[in-house]
């Protein structure tokens, strides 16, 4: 191990408190940006069409770009990536702050801006997924990966919330020029006091092209047979949970009520369960076999998503909604650390493009097939539905022995402190 990398695993709480530190920064800004966004869209137009030409242009760059971009995260350093991501945002954002400042201020603008963003995120994404096992000590990641999505779910309780009170006193343009202050902090952050040693394979001289390299990945995935089925219940799950994740402002509107007040209310009791679930899987830090763990977390939210579908009282519908953002990161931390520590280093990047693609995509995929269903059937019965689906692939998920066998812990190293 060379002294950079000793000097890495000396020092990583500061290296990791920097690090997370920055990257909510940066997300902090880019979520009130995006309620800013969405808010001035509705108010201005009052079209579900432009809602839905919005929503498309912020995921369809991100699922187009993940694949190359998990290329350039292990081609690439990954800080650098992460750097001009931000960069990317914030020009663009500026761009857009000064041109509204000077009276310009088509709808088009932001549809621009958004998938620009979504190029970000896009490229930003499996470059943090896979930075992360560069800071933190193996046995650590399970706590931070649970802190880090603990901090992004307060993210997304406060921006809305500080997003409608700035736009109550101060223009949109100056929501933008908020955003672009928080990038360049985070920017600046890493650049000055951050410092992570290349990757082997970044280091190395490249000798395929890109092209090569994805495939590289794929045969990565091939080869390993507890990434296919990985990936393939992961796939149909994201489409299942599309009622759950889309249908539920709808189903709330249509059964207790259009007061904004309950619209609210669901998404502060969604992202207070997210922030606890977070806490406890950093303290918890789940079973030894990460498998079980998902398991028991897709249980909850395959339940909770049955229960979503028959509860006839407000206020229990919004406890379950609670429970089910509990659940979150009890699933996705153990989900990500997982890979984490089971690729090789060199290929981390274009594994989470791979999952970036799967997330990004099945969703609205499924919304393809239950947002028309949800004007034909009652979406509580879509609920219960995909509620039961759920808990099947749950079972399949936690008796398919590769998964229960990469779920395995690895042997356990003592951390320097």
């Amino acid at each position: 191990m060379s002294e950079t990398e000793d000097a890495q695993k000396i020092h990583w709480k500061r290296n990791i408190i920097l690090f997370l530190s920055s990257q909510t920064l940066s997300l902090f800004g880019s979520a009130l940006v995006q309620y800013a966004i969405m808010w001035h869209i509705t108010l201005t137009t009052q079209s579900g069409i432009m809602m839905t030409l919005y929503i498309i242009c912020g995921f369809i760059p991100t699922f187009l770009l993940s694949p190359f971009a998990g290329v350039w995260a292990d081609r690439f350093n990954r800080k650098s990536l992460i750097m001009i991501a931000d960069s990317m945002i914030a020009v663009v954002t500026l761009m857009l702050a000064i041109t509204f400042m000077v009276g310009y201020q088509a709808v088009w603008l932001l549809f621009i801006i958004s998938a620009v963003r979504a190029l970000g995120a896009g490229i930003q994404t499996p470059a943090v997924g896979a930075i992360l096992p560069q800071i933190v000590p193996q046995d650590q990641l399970t706590k931070v990966n649970g802190i880090n999505g603990s901090l992004q779910a307060l993210t997304m309780f406060v921006a809305p919330i500080v997003s409608a009170a700035l736009l109550t006193v101060a223009s949109i343009e100056a929501i933008f020029f908020i955003d672009v202050v928080t990038a360049a902090i985070a920017i600046f952050t890493l650049f000055v006091f951050l410092k992570i040693p290349l990757h082997k394979k970044a280091s190395d001289t490249q000798s395929t092209g890109y092209l090569d390299d994805f495939k590289e990945g794929l045969v990565y995935i091939k080869q390993h047979a507890f990434l296919k089925s990985f990936f393939i219940f992961f796939a149909f799950f994201f489409v299942l949970m599309a009622p759950a994740a889309f249908l539920t402002p709808l189903q709330v509107t249509r059964s207790f009520g259009d007061d904004v007040w309950r619209l609210t209310a669901i998404e502060i009791a969604f992202s207070v369960g997210m922030m606890a679930g977070g806490g406890i899987i950093a303290s918890w830090g789940g079973f030894k076999n990460k498998v079980y763990t998902m398991a028991i977390a897709s249980f909850v939210m395959a339940v909770s998503t049955f229960a979503l579908g028959i509860v006839p009282v407000f206020w229990v519908y919004l406890a379950i909604m609670a429970v089910f953002g509990v659940a979150m990161p009890i699933f996705n931390t153990p989900t990500t650390v997982m890979l984490q520590e089971k690729v090789d280093e060199n290929y981390l990047g274009r594994i989470f493009g791979v999952f970036g693609m799967i997330s990004t995509s099945m969703m609205p995929i499924g919304m393809l097939i239950f947002g028309p269903l949800a004007d034909v059937v009652k979406i509580e019965w879509l609920l219960v539905g995909t509620g039961l689906f759920m808990l099947v692939l749950t079972v399949f998920f936690v008796r398919n022995k590769r998964l229960v066998e990469a779920g395995m812990p690895l042997q356990e190293e003592v951390s320097p402190d």
